[in-house]
């Protein structure tokens, strides 16, 4: 049989009799080992207890360092809004164009000038400006911008101008105060996607956004400007960039040719359809005009003004002086026909014959001769016929030259030529006479500027000592024109003082 271990407190009792341990010894080493365990599990209990009061302590740490983190993400976001305002991408913005000068003959007295101010000016026959300029306009732009949680944009523009030719610092009374600009503008539409996804849409009356100009001829290649709305930046193609836009200008009391009511007045809106595309440098324009019943109207001559009409545009925009050098350069082809012969004031003209076509050719750059030298020539040329009665003719063209001379930081000369070429025959329109003659202008400025270096670096103040003269047969253009009043028959000097602002 084999041997039996009996574990019961009578046989622990025995086994430790038979060796020979008192009771007592027993008892204090079941004591012993009692009391270890309990220290044990309370050493655990501590450790337990400071391990969470270390992971409580590490958790307080992470929300405080995650609450550090989005403060100081609102502090960037409220930053970054003030940026956005500073820099007018948000909230109110404010854009200034202004001129204002003297104009002064060489008797004393206010001299006639203007771009516009030879027989070629009417049908946009502009010379160099420079020295050449006898009013004061100004335009106040004022701009709202918003920016909203989803990422679209809304602008709202107000524009306001006035110009005269008055010298008074009160002109009430003469000054042509007008409100020319009122629409909002929408962008980063996000429920706009695909060829849509970058366009921005408009309505109200407004210039459009990709008019350019010549500058030192005061002169818009194109202008094109109403009340309407449009579509900027439809992406159609990956190097085909396209805006669509309907403008409204009006033609208003005219007499209407009528046998039974020959004093009958009226009035008609010209409604234009534009399309216009750009192929990387290329912008290619097409406008459709339509006025209906404007055929009604006697613009004399024994002729009727166009119900219809065409306008179309080819320019590029380079990024070079003509690829010589550094600069930039733009060169345009314009024709219309109908409501369209007014090339450069799309849809302007009411008074255009059905059978009026004209051509034009503008073209400019600017660039660097040397560190201090600059220069920007340009050339505007049109020609046109059948425009306001029946075998009329309307030639013209212009070639100007700018050049500045940068001698100091705050201070350049600025030298102007302008040469005109006008042969015009009316056919005995407006009582116009037929003239064939030359226009030629010199001006030396001294600038003062803030700050030089570069043609488009405003503000500035200039004093001026103008030169020109023409040919005797212009001044029987018109009985209305500046040319051939009194003491301004030619060969004329204008002196005067003048500053001009943008920003």
């Amino acid at each position: 049989m084999d041997k039996m271990t009996f574990k019961t407190p009578l046989a622990i009792a025995i086994a430790a009799a038979s060796l020979g341990v008192s009771g007592a010894a027993m008892a204090d080493t079941t004591m012993e080992e009692r009391l270890a365990e309990l220290e044990a599990r309370i050493i655990a209990a501590e450790q337990r207890a400071v391990a969470a009061e270390q992971r409580a302590a590490e958790a307080e740490q992470q929300r405080a360092a995650t609450a550090d983190i989005e403060s100081d993400a609102e502090i960037e976001e409220r930053l970054a809004r003030v940026e956005r305002y500073a820099d007018g991408e948000e909230g109110f913005s404010f854009n200034v164009y202004a001129r204002s000068g003297l104009l002064i003959g060489e008797d004393g007295k206010s001299a006639e000038g203007g771009p516009y101010v030879t027989p070629a000016g009417p049908e946009g026959g502009a010379v160099g400006r420079l020295g050449n300029e006898p009013d004061t306009y100004a335009e106040a732009i004022l701009n709202y911008r918003m920016r909203f949680d989803n990422g679209a944009k809304a602008l709202y523009r107000t524009m306001i101008a006035d110009g005269t030719t008055s010298s008074n610092d009160w002109t009430g009374g003469e000054s042509d105060i007008n409100v020319r600009q009122v629409y909002a503008e929408f962008s980063d539409l996000p429920s706009f996607t695909g060829a849509f996804e970058n366009a921005s849409i408009w309505a109200g009356k407004r210039f459009d956004r990709d008019n350019f100009d010549i500058h030192w001829l005061d002169s818009d290649v194109v202008f094109l400007a109403g009340t309407g709305g449009g579509i900027y930046d439809m992406q159609l193609a990956d190097n085909w960039k396209s805006n669509l836009s309907i403008y409204g200008r009006s033609f208003a009391d005219f007499d209407v040719v009528s046998s039974e009511d020959p004093g009958l007045e009226g009035n008609t809106d010209n409604l234009i359809l534009t399309s216009n595309n750009y192929f990387g440098n290329w912008q290619w324009m097409v406008n459709g005009m339509s006025a209906a019943d404007n055929d009604t109207r006697d613009i004399g001559a024994g002729q009727e003004a166009a119900e219809n009409g065409f306008h179309t545009m080819v320019a590029y925009h380079g990024d070079s002086f003509f690829g010589m050098g550094e600069g930039s350069y733009k060169a345009a082809v314009l024709h219309g026909q109908g409501l369209g012969a007014e090339t450069k004031n799309i849809g302007a003209n009411g008074d255009l014959t059905d059978d009026a076509n004209s051509t034009r050719l503008a073209l400019y750059g600017t660039t660097y001769l040397a560190p201090k030298w600059r220069i920007a020539p340009s050339v505007l040329a049109e020609t046109s016929e059948d425009r306001f009665a029946e075998g009329d003719s309307y030639d013209w063209a212009t070639l100007n030259v700018r050049l500045a001379n940068e001698l100091t930081e705050n201070f350049e000369m600025q030298y102007e030529a302008s040469y005109q070429m006008i042969d015009i025959d009316p056919q005995g329109y407006s009582d116009r006479n037929e003239v064939d003659g030359d226009y030629t202008k010199f001006t030396i400025a001294p600038t003062f500027k803030p700050e030089v270096g570069g043609f488009w670096q405003r503000p500035e103040i200039r004093l001026f000592a103008t030169w020109s003269d023409w040919d005797d047969e212009l001044n029987d253009y018109s009985a209305t024109d500046s040319f051939g009043s009194d003491e301004f028959t030619g060969s004329q000097w204008a002196f005067g003082i003048q500053s001009e602002v943008w920003f």
